[in-house]
């Protein structure tokens, strides 16, 4: 594959976050056979793509596309991620780009290059958060006031609970001994965490964990079938794992699948149109794996149990129907099936025949004991591919915790790596794995479309949430941070400094009236008294940057900047990240 890292605009610096990018599709590419034996595909990366600001790091563009925002809710400021989760998406995105535009060579499109920035990686990573935030209700405001679902036993264990079901909530706390009427009052924002990424629980329930040993918790959680798992507070995953695997099946079909030809007038940034996704999916992970393949021009099919899923009714809704759920299901064919009886079973067999592609992100044994496994449909089908997208895949053992984003996060060592040294490890409420783990999912998908080009077959796709988020850089330590490097906050509003800002103090002390030899924090403590613009007037003049730090995503589609990279109807989505050539 041919790979091009396009010059950064605005200072002039290495380009790293392109260039962790491409190294990452590079590896990613790299795992997968029949590649070279198609033919190369020319990628480039850079910084800003379609969002017309001079972006040229990591955290100049979590600061100007909402990052910095949806990940500080928690904590009520704009917060930089300590890792280059804009740039690792980039990188999957370049991945599937090649891998899409391979397979389009092979349906008989002609696709030369792919293009993707950091930027559009950004603003993809947000999806559900833009929809949300600019849908036409403003039901969840109270929610949106700052809070953790981090806690702290009497021993000092920081520890994530989770359970996506209220009664063993209820239960937990009422074995504690909280009332019923506070645990309630906590279950809304903790259920709905993922999707406003801040829980503001009643103090109470902080203040009772923080009075019992972290064995007395465990045994709560136990006993009420709720999941507690310890932060890990070294940055490093625990085990190393592939992003994903695929086995293929045994056997020849009949007549391979994928059309020998794609259908009639198809537009090269539709490669997999005229093929059929069956998916059965709920929250971020899978829907975005499917979202991802309706993109690149899939049709695809979501099973939902009857009367829908659940999630088409959380606030903001749009048009009928909850922004962030139509964020990433919006296109999709929906079919409601009872996949607890036989006859849904059934059903959904038939419904997967007719398929290229089935996806799911079941709990762990489930598709065995509803037959729906990939032995099951592998079987009588060796070229569908089968993909399950799973919480820890083998990454824990045979008995994994229970594998959602924020367990994965705190149990995998991402909690730790997302934050300074001088701050405890706690997860983000920003869903990183969870999103990170559908675009990886997506890929694994693509490549094993491209092995069935060249040999008839299918198989089946193993990823996970842990799997994905090992893909994210991590230092061996935490990084020390400086009250430069975080955004200041200024009279209207905050500024993300430029390197050259941070890297001379002296300088930047001068651009701002004070002795160059002054303290950082006494620098930092100044911006408050002038606005966001004057600050930028005064840096500009002393040859400094800044950028401004989006604390509000409402206000993304109607900046020009980023008329480009975002669409807007009922809500603001990002347009595809992808732009073939």
């Amino acid at each position: 594959m041919t790979t091009h890292v396009a010059r950064p605009r605005g200072d002039s610096v290495r380009s790293a976050g392109p260039q962790v990018a491409a190294d990452l599709a590079a590896r990613l590419l790299g795992t997968v056979p029949f590649t070279a034996a198609i033919g190369s595909v020319a990628h480039e990366i850079d910084w800003a793509g379609p969002v017309d600001l001079p972006l040229a790091e990591e955290r100049a563009v979590q600061a100007a596309c909402g990052i910095m925002h949806v990940h500080g809710r928690a904590v009520g400021r704009p917060t930089p991620l300590a890792v280059d989760y804009a740039a690792t998406a980039a990188g999957v995105l370049a991945a599937q780009g090649v891998l899409a535009a391979l397979i389009a060579r092979a349906r008989g499109l002609r696709v030369d290059g792919v293009r993707t920035s950091v930027g559009q990686a950004a603003l993809f990573t947000l999806t559900q958060y833009l929809a949300a935030a600019t849908a036409a209700d403003d039901d969840e405001v109270e929610y949106l006031a700052p809070g953790t679902a981090m806690f702290t036993s009497a021993d000092g264990v920081r520890f994530e609970c989770e359970t996506l079901d209220p009664q063993p909530w209820l239960d937990f706390w009422t074995h504690l001994g909280v009332d019923r009427g506070t645990a309630g009052r906590g279950w809304r924002p903790f259920q709905t965490r993922y999707a406003t990424a801040t829980c503001p629980l009643p103090e109470a329930l902080h203040d009772t964990l923080r009075q019992l040993p972290f064995a007395a918790v465990q045994e709560a959680a136990a006993a009420a079938g709720v999941g507690v798992l310890p932060v890990r507070h070294e940055p490093e995953p625990p085990v190393a794992t592939p992003p994903w695997t695929c086995a293929p099946f045994p056997g020849w079909p009949r007549r391979a699948r994928l059309p020998a030809a794609a259908p009639a007038g198809a537009a090269p940034d539709r490669p997999l149109a005229g093929l059929r996704v069956v998916e059965s999916t709920r929250r971020v992970q899978g829907p975005m794996a499917g979202h991802v393949l309706r993109l690149l021009g899939a049709q695809v099919t979501r099973i939902e149990p009857p009367g829908g899923d659940p999630m088409r009714g959380i606030p903001p809704m749009a048009g009928g129907c909850s922004a962030r759920f139509s964020a990433l299901n919006a296109g999709k064919d929906v079919v409601e099936i009872d996949l607890a009886s036989e006859p849904g079973r059934k059903a959904a067999r038939e419904l997967v025949a007719d398929a290229d592609v089935f996806l799911h992100n079941w709990a762990p044994g489930r598709a065995r004991r509803w037959r729906l496994d990939a032995d099951d449909v592998g079987g009588t089908r060796p070229d569908l591919v089968y993909a399950w997208c799973s919480g820890w895949g083998d990454g824990f053992g045979a008995a994994p915790p229970l594998g959602t984003d924020f367990l994965v996060q705190a149990g995998g060592g991402l909690a730790a790596a997302v934050r300074p040294a001088d701050e405890p490890a706690a997860v983000s409420l920003m869903t990183l794995s969870d999103v990170l783990g559908g675009l990886v999912c997506a890929t694994g998908v693509l490549a094993a479309l491209l092995g069935r080009v060249r040999t008839g077959r299918g198989g089946r796709v193993d990823s996970s949430l842990y799997s994905a988020a090992t893909l994210i850089p991590r230092p061996s330590r935490r990084p020390h941070w400086t009250p430069l490097d975080r955004p200041v906050p200024t009279a209207d509003g905050h500024l993300w400094l430029g390197r050259a800002a941070r890297a001379r103090p002296d300088r930047l002390a001068k651009a701002v009236g004070l002795h160059p030899d002054a303290d950082l924090a006494e620098i930092a403590a100044l911006f408050p008294t002038s606005t966001a613009q004057d600050w930028l007037s005064r840096l500009a003049g002393a040859g400094l940057t800044a950028t401004p730090v989006c604390t509000d995503l409402r206000r993304l589609p109607g900046d020009p900047a980023f008329a480009d990279a975002l669409a807007l109807a009922e809500y603001a989505v990002p347009r595809s990240p992808w732009e073939f050539s």
